[in-house]
């Protein structure tokens, strides 16, 4: 498919790779990790402030802005680069994982699914043509498939079901897309924690033909040591020369794993969320800025770290925004947590560019074991 992107492999080191991800509006370096945007803003940041973390992609989602603002009105004020004002690539969830979080009110069909708004109850239909109509409207460059997420833990027969549905979601969801120059997308294998039903997810997605590919139905409640067992095979499955995405992904620790195990692409709205609450991510761990320990440290949060938040502030300030309720607090943490996140994913980088991943990632948990600094 001649689409205007294309990726390439630069370099590998076991399982892991990376790479770039090259579109019309800006090159993806891969691995990635995509800050979460999922109403058209990342959470208590402007758009300037998410690229200065280093950030290539945002992620946006189907199944909120079909609700609000409507994608309607996103196409008519200039699609979504515009609207939010981010000129760097956007890719947009389908909208799956948040009809499947629906539970009771959601009615599910070969069609699609039916379902209320969580805002004031008014009726919806969700279907692969209707997704695709949708992340058209918003001018995404990404674009997933729409897929059927079931929760985990759950019985094989019914995971087999929904992915067998979702794989014939696939390709209603590559019908509709047509040809889109300058757009790219991606399929979503699903099936569950059992290798020989990822592998027929694999096989059909490969069969229809698609841009890149997502692993799907990971994250949903089946803990890390089974995730890991997951992509200790799953990527092996996909093609080579195409972008592996890891959806709703994660903590430091999962995406470290995630890496070394051939994943391209991840996000989660766990950075801004626990900047959010008060929570920092820093090499050593997570940090708890509403710990009274906190309240009279004069120390940055984190030695070394380039972000506002370290640069300007003291833990001492912190504690007091966040115990305080202040804005700012929110917006310290969330472009801190950003930034880890993006200096995280450089590192990735370098160490598989360098030959040395497995150094890193020693290196990596040996700094998390220790914990956080001694208090004064």
């Amino acid at each position: 498919m001649a689409t205007g992107i294309s990726f390439n492999v630069a370099a590998t080191d076991g399982a892991a790779r990376t790479g770039v991800i090259s579109t019309p509006r800006g090159q993806i370096r891969t691995p990635a990790f995509m800050p979460v945007g999922t109403a058209a803003t990342v959470k208590a940041m402007l758009p300037e402030s998410v690229a200065a973390t280093g950030a290539d992609i945002l992620l946006g989602n189907t199944y909120h802005l079909m609700l609000r603002p409507t994608a309607e009105r996103v196409a008519a004020l200039g699609g979504l680069h515009r609207f939010m004002n981010w000129q760097k690539p956007i890719l947009t969830d389908s909208g799956g994982f948040q009809v499947m979080s629906l539970g009771a009110l959601r009615k599910l069909t070969e069609e699609g699914v039916r379902f209320s708004s969580h805002i004031d109850g008014s009726k919806h239909m969700l279907t692969p043509e209707r997704s695709m109509e949708i992340q058209k409207l918003l001018g995404s460059d990404i674009v997933m498939c729409f897929d059927e997420c079931p929760a985990l833990p759950a019985d094989e027969a019914t995971v087999a079901k929904s992915m067998r549905l979702s794989m014939r979601w696939a390709q209603r969801s590559r019908d509709a897309f047509g040809d889109r120059p300058g757009h790219a997308l991606f399929g979503i294998m699903q099936g569950g924690v059992t290798r020989e039903l990822r592998e027929e997810s694999a096989t059909a997605l490969k069969a229809i033909g698609f841009d890149g590919y997502a692993v799907g139905g990971l994250a949903v409640g089946e803990g890390q040591e089974a995730m890991f067992g997951v992509l200790d095979y799953a990527p092996g499955f996909l093609p080579e020369d195409k972008p592996r995405y890891l959806m709703g992904v994660g903590k430091p620790d999962d995406i470290v794993g995630a890496v070394e195990r051939g994943i391209d692409m991840m996000d989660c709205v766990l950075p801004s969320r626990s900047g959010r609450t008060g929570q920092a991510w820093t090499a050593r761990g997570q940090v708890n800025l509403r710990n009274a320990r906190h309240k009279d440290d004069p120390r940055p949060l984190e030695e070394g770290c380039q972000c506002p938040a370290c640069r300007s502030y003291s833990r001492a300030y912190l504690h007091h925004v966040v115990k305080a309720d202040e804005i700012i607090g929110s917006m310290l943490l969330t472009w801190h947590n950003l930034h880890y996140y993006q200096v995280l994913m450089q590192g990735l980088r370098d160490a598989i560019t360098g030959g040395r991943l497995a150094a890193f990632v020693t290196d990596f948990h040996s700094a998390r074991a220790e914990g956080d600094i001694e208090p004064l």
